[in-house]
């Protein structure tokens, strides 16, 4: 796998990765690996866009509904079971496609992570418990202090950074560099953008979101999911559980949900622009007349690529 070039197509949330994605489904043999870190859980599905099962039925999907909503999932165990997913899409005489916005888990795929060092469990659980306390701007101002580079990122990130820096005392994006490991696998990137547009977009997609049952969902996953487990950290499903309860209104809800999303696509956005070579993307609006024609063009120009 490590010799063949990969297609990742990718993007800010909401911008229509998923929909071009099914679009060239039709026209070619393709399975879609998901590199999303919310639609692995089993149960959170209408808040995290999940392809629905008639979608599923029209080309094969791996890595949606892999993980029980209290585990935490971790993106170099991702990585390891995308491998085998591209394997078996391969031996189905499909090609694979990589669709999703966790650029970590991009990451992780392409690039070799640190070997992680042994960590205390006992204080790993302490730590967890007490920045589970926390808010998100009492996260960043830790990190700040601890892993500065990190300091940006999502909730789970920033969880993540404080604790790999306290319990070893290197910055987790130090450890990142230091890494050793195997040649980075070669990519090509359709990274999928409408630009302006992308704010109305989220705000339409969240209605239907609501109107589609997300209320009715967040309830049912409540009275048996416990509030520590990490798949409530997916953007606005917390929020939408308060809303089930009637704790907040709808209206409040909403907005709540609609800035955390829009922080959201600005961060995938600062990581797509930092992360990826240049060289290896290319962009388009799915808006365009001509967007299948250069999704297809682009298809194309990487297998030719291959090798």
């Amino acid at each position: 796998m490590a010799d063949v070039r990969l297609r990742v197509i990718t993007g800010p949330t909401g911008a229509g990765k998923s929909a071009l994605a099914l679009t060239l489904a039709r026209r070619l043999p393709l399975g879609i690996v998901s590199a999303d870190s919310r639609q692995i859980y089993r149960g959170f599905d209408i808040g995290t866009a999940k392809p629905t099962p008639a979608e599923r039925a029209c080309v094969p999907h791996f890595g949606l509904d892999i993980a029980e909503p209290g585990t935490r999932y971790s993106a170099a165990a991702w990585a390891a079971a995308a491998e085998r997913w591209v394997r078996e899409v391969r031996s189905m005489g499909r090609e694979p496609v990589i669709v999703g916005g966790t650029g970590f888990y991009i990451r992780a795929l392409t690039t070799p992570l640190f070997v992680e060092p042994e960590l205390d469990p006992a204080k790993r659980r302490a730590i967890a418990t007490h920045l589970r306390t926390l808010d998100l701007a009492q996260l960043q101002q830790w990190c700040r202090a601890l892993d500065p580079a990190r300091a940006e990122l999502g909730r789970a990130q920033l969880e993540r950074a404080i604790e790999v820096a306290m319990l070893t005392g290197v910055p987790l994006s130090r450890w990142h560099r230091v890494a050793p490991g195997a040649k980075p696998r070669r990519a090509r990137y359709l990274v999928v953008d409408p630009g302006p547009a992308l704010g109305q977009r989220l705000a339409a997609r969240l209605d239907d979101m609501l109107d589609a049952g997300w209320i009715d969902e967040a309830r049912a996953l409540d009275a048996r999911v416990p509030a520590t487990a990490p798949a409530w950290n997916a953007t606005g499903y917390a929020t939408v559980r308060s809303l089930s309860r009637g704790e907040i209104s709808r209206s409040d809800a909403r907005e709540q949900i609609l800035i955390a999303t829009r922080q959201y696509a600005k961060r995938q956005r600062t990581w797509l622009r930092n992360q990826l070579p240049p060289a290896d993307v290319t962009r388009i609006d799915p808006r365009e007349p001509n967007a299948l024609d250069r999704a297809l063009a682009w298809w194309n120009e990487t297998r030719e690529g291959m090798g």
